[in-house]
């Protein structure tokens, strides 16, 4: 897929939004010691770490 290679400042920021929301999502879900929402807003956290990851890799395959 060439659309990731052509347009590197749209995949630039999207991984910057989402590497951002993601640890944001991280560090609140971590504040909430003890509570299940805590850890579904870690679990959200780490799919939006993970896309990042995806959308880095996607330039590459």
């Amino acid at each position: 897929m060439k659309f990731w290679k052509k347009h590197l400042v749209l995949r630039m920021v999207l991984m910057l939004l989402f590497f951002v929301a993601g640890l944001a999502l991280v560090l609140m879900g971590w504040g909430m010691t003890g509570q299940l929402h805590g850890l579904g807003l870690m679990l959200l956290g780490i799919v939006l770490m993970l896309t990042t990851l995806f959308l880095y890799n996607k330039a590459y395959s």
